[in-house]
């Protein structure tokens, strides 16, 4: 039985509207929340093997401004870029694309979480324009140099390990349910029992949907072999970091290191929480944003 959402009453508050709309072949599914005529739009970006459902707190927090949301090709409801190995590279492009077919190049504030800060810097770093750039829990360092890189290579070759099977075989042990649950447990820092039955829900839920294995195996691969401070020093708008002191992926000295590499960068470390900032602090995360938007309002 699903278990209920702790902010499901905030997000009712919001109107939302789901679209689809073709970017380099990929039919890329996205959720539009709030007033249509904002006088801020951020296009936000998700984590690896998240969909849209992952940051749908901190948008439940926002009053006032416009977000959109797509589900990233071959993950929730969008479907794999044809032809393509799914890097930073490709999806930094798509990122891009999507913005151009919305027609929000230059105006939308962009908003990147986890493996989401990667493509949306690189994004940006390539010549996206925008008045602005966010990064939740950003990847400050590479995931094999962390706090956190014997566990980070043991999951590579888990991964490619499923990659080596025959495809059943293969997705089906990427989305065996203890081995979802072991990493919901590995990133979840709350001692609130209910909130820590809800976060294993989503993941259970959600962590599983994509599209095959070869386009999980190769969002791995990109997500450990890229990290925010390889394009920083190229990414010249005002940047808001939104870290935390309990990130078991960057370290509290690599995500400061990273606020130095940026041209114009203010970093917010929120106490307490690790890399589920969206879900575990979203109402922290709510007020940053909207302090450094100089924009919008934060849900009572």
């Amino acid at each position: 039985m699903p278990v209920a959402s702790p902010y499901a009453a905030l997000l009712a508050e919001t109107p939302v509207r789901e679209h689809a709309v073709d970017v380099l072949g990929s039919d890329t599914r996205y959720w539009d929340y709030g007033p249509e005529d904002a006088r801020t739009t951020l296009v936000v970006v998700h984590g690896y093997r998240g969909e849209h459902h992952g940051l749908e707190p901190v948008v439940a927090h926002l009053r006032g401004l416009r977000i959109v949301s797509p589900d990233l090709p071959g993950f929730g409801d969008s479907s794999p870029l044809p032809g393509r190995t799914h890097d930073i590279a490709a999806y930094s492009e798509w990122l891009s694309a999507f913005v151009d077919a919305l027609g929000l190049r230059g105006t939308a504030v962009i908003l990147g979480h986890s493996f989401g800060s990667i493509v949306a810097s690189a994004a940006v770093a390539g010549g996206l324009a925008t008045p602005k750039l966010i990064l939740v829990n950003p990847i400050a360092a590479p995931a094999l140099e962390g706090p956190n890189r014997f566990g980070s290579q043991l999951t590579l070759g888990f991964y490619r390990t499923a990659r080596a099977l025959p495809e059943a075989v293969g997705k089906g042990l990427l989305s065996f349910p203890p081995i979802v649950r072991g990493m919901s447990a590995f990133l979840v820092q709350t001692k609130d029992g209910a909130l820590r039955r809800w976060i294993h829900d989503q993941h259970s839920t959600y962590f599983s949907r994509y599209a095959n294995r070869d386009t999980v195996v190769q969002g791995f691969e990109a997500s450990i072999s890229n990290d925010v401070s390889q394009v920083a020093a190229r990414i010249a708008v005002p940047t808001l970091l939104v870290g935390a002191d309990r990130d078991p992926i960057t370290s509290v000295e690599a995500q400061r290191d990273l606020a130095t590499v940026f041209p114009d960068a203010r970093l917010v470390l929120l106490e307490g929480v690790g890399h589920l900032v969206h879900y575990e602090k979203p109402r922290e995360a709510a007020t940053a944003i909207v302090e450094f938007l100089g924009d919008g309002e934060v849900a009572a």
